[in-house]
């Protein structure tokens, strides 16, 4: 004879076994309900049911006797009982038949996939382009995307059925959620454009803020998906009348500064769509994309004429004015890059390989007024393949990328002598400045690669706001809280090599030369021009005066010399070109990146 004792206080529901009855072991007995919740109690034994105790819409209290059960087959035994076994743990088991609550979850689920929208994904591969969901499974690691809000649907029930909604507008136009690039997680936010062209729906709009409250409180980089056409006005089931009151554009901006913020546009991307893009640290865009803060109804709507959609911000514009920091041909490349660029900010990767360090040797000419590839000195001291360069369509006097060296991960920046002669003019001088506080706000140390006559002067570059500009380079710099290290190519005259020497070349980790390095205040052939006016005007013009001009620019030449700045401490060495992979290590493992409190801001420019 066994009792069964009630485990809690409880109403008694109901009796499935009447008195007497033959029950197996793990049927039901009795149903008892304590705090709107029902419990099984369960035959611990096969048996029969000798007496009930209670009766169902009576209270019960915790331990209390409900009822007595008896073997089947009980007889005596000359044997002493055997101590009772441990309680059996818990098991899963698996149905035969598919429950009805997972069904209708496995249904619902359905409209979301791509698969049950075969037009539009057939109308999306023929112009060439991807479905968002596509665009996710190849950024992220295999299986490991976690979709967020996908039973989302517009808000428009008073205008459309259910099923409509559904079918039609799955997850609003928009897929989030989470997953892993290069084994760390990402924040990743898709707009759909074969859902109501990718405009901006208010229910998307709350997914989009669940989302970047995450990326902030976790401190998790986010990729943007931005094509669309802004906002949408058709979602009735919200009382709004402008909508201006969201949040969403001011919380995407909070994450400058924070976390690693990554823009990827192919087609089209106006209003609102672009207003988040542009608050990207770095844009990534297709061939084919066009860009504006206005569409074409928005363009005509102004009165301001009536454009086609490819007209407004095409890719070639946007590349050159400096608005896409990577142009690529599709969406596939498109991805690439922007694993690319996460991994900067990932851990370091493996079986590194350093490129032959002795063709750094002959890189630039004995020559010295022979022109030479700044960017193939960038590749000969960086891992191999890890250079990613940005915004190479504007501001082409510095060529500015991401890399890492020895799997540090580095900024790096340098002079290009096939622009002006590398001479610094306003825009190189904002790409150079925004440059460096995206590598401060996230940590990088900055390799400078110097060879500059200076800051672009005259008449025309002032018009241009030059003193402004250019000043960008020397108040980043100054707040700089990573390790900056300089190396002189070639010619580091005046302010303008001070700009790229973090204000100064003892402002630096360290500042160090090629032999082929030569230095002055100003370029050494306008200080002879300056300082020797007299002497040079003292001789007939001509044959000999240039013959003066000559052995004076010589004097000058040899006095600013890389072996007399060393000597006279102005930078800290003159290295061996090869060496050069060397010393930048060296530094790199003795700077330090400072803490900081708060956050550091990245112009949008």
């Amino acid at each position: 004879m066994q009792d069964i004792q009630s485990p809690l206080q409880a109403q008694v529901v109901q009796w499935l076994v009447d008195a007497e009855q033959a029950v197996a072991a793990g049927d039901v007995l009795v149903i008892l309900e304590a705090m709107k919740m029902e419990h099984e109690i369960r035959a611990p034994h096969a048996g029969r049911l000798v007496q009930r105790f209670f009766h169902a819409g009576e209270m019960v209290a915790e331990g209390q006797l409900l009822a007595r059960l008896t073997p089947l087959a009980e007889s005596p035994s000359p044997w002493p009982a055997k101590p009772s076994a441990p309680p059996a743990q818990p098991q899963l088991a698996t149905a035969a038949v598919l429950r009805g609550d997972v069904q209708k979850l496995q249904d619902r689920l359905a409209f979301t996939q791509d698969s049950q929208r075969p037009d539009a994904v057939a109308k999306r591969h023929a112009l060439g382009m991807r479905m968002a969901r596509e665009n996710i499974n190849h950024l992220c690691d295999t299986d490991s995307f976690v979709e967020y809000g996908a039973l989302a649907v517009a808000a428009q029930s008073r205008r459309r059925s259910a099923e409509d909604l559904m079918r039609n507008t799955p997850a609003d136009g928009m897929v989030t959620g989470i997953g892993c690039v290069h084994g760390q997680r990402v924040v990743v936010l898709a707009y759909d454009f074969t859902v109501l062209a990718g405009t901006q729906g208010m229910r998307n709009h709350q997914k989009t803020d669940r989302m970047l409250a995450l990326a902030v409180q976790h401190r998790l980089p986010v990729v943007l998906f931005a094509e669309g056409g802004g906002g949408r006005p058709g979602d009735v089931d919200v009382a709004i009348v402008a909508g201006l009151n969201l949040s969403t554009f001011a919380a995407f901006a909070r994450l400058n500064g924070q976390v690693p913020v990554v823009g990827v546009v192919a087609g089209r991307c106006f209003a609102g769509n672009a207003a988040l893009l542009g608050c990207c640290d770095v844009i990534i865009a297709t061939q084919g994309s066009n860009i504006g803060m206005g569409g074409p109804a928005m363009v005509e709507g102004g009165g301001l004429g009536v454009f086609q959609p490819e007209q407004i911000g095409p890719s070639e514009v946007q590349h050159r004015n400096g608005v896409i920091d990577i142009l690529v041909d599709n969406e596939a490349q498109a991805v690439l890059a922007a694993r690319h660029y996460l991994s900067i900010f990932q851990a370091p990767p493996q079986n590194l390989q350093a490129p032959p360090a002795l063709a750094l040797r002959d890189l630039v000419p004995e020559n010295r007024l022979r022109v030479y590839d700044t960017r193939l000195a960038m590749q000969g001291l960086v891992d191999t393949g890890s250079l990613l360069a940005l915004r190479t369509g504007f501001g082409v006097g510095i060529h500015t990328a991401l890399a890492t060296i020895g799997g540090h991960a580095v900024g790096m920046m340098a002079n290009n002598p096939l622009h002006l002669g590398g001479a610094i003019d306003a825009d190189a001088a904002d790409k150079a400045a925004r440059f460096m506080q995206l590598c401060n706000a996230h940590g990088l140390p900055l390799v400078s690669l110097v060879d500059t006559p200076g800051f672009m002067v005259g008449p025309d570059t002032e018009a241009q706001a030059q003193v402004r500009h250019v000043s960008r380079m020397f108040i980043a710099a100054a707040h700089l809280r990573v390790p900056f290290l300089s190396v002189v190519l070639r010619k580091g005259y005046g302010l303008g090599a001070m700009a790229m020497t973090a204000g100064g070349f003892h402002q630096t980790l360290s500042t160090v030369a090629w032999p082929t390095a030569e230095f002055g205040g100003m370029g050494l052939e306008g200080a002879v021009r300056l300082g020797y006016r007299k002497e040079l005007q003292a001789v007939p013009e001509g044959a000999e005066r240039e013959a003066l001009f000559e052995r004076l620019l010589a004097q000058q030449y040899e006095n600013g010399s890389a072996f007399n700045m060393a000597a006279t401490l102005e930078i800290d060495a003159v290295i061996d070109p090869a060496e050069t992979r060397h010393w930048l290590l060296a530094g790199l493992q003795a700077g330090k990146v400072k803490a900081v409190s708060g956050v550091l801001p990245i112009d949008a420019w």
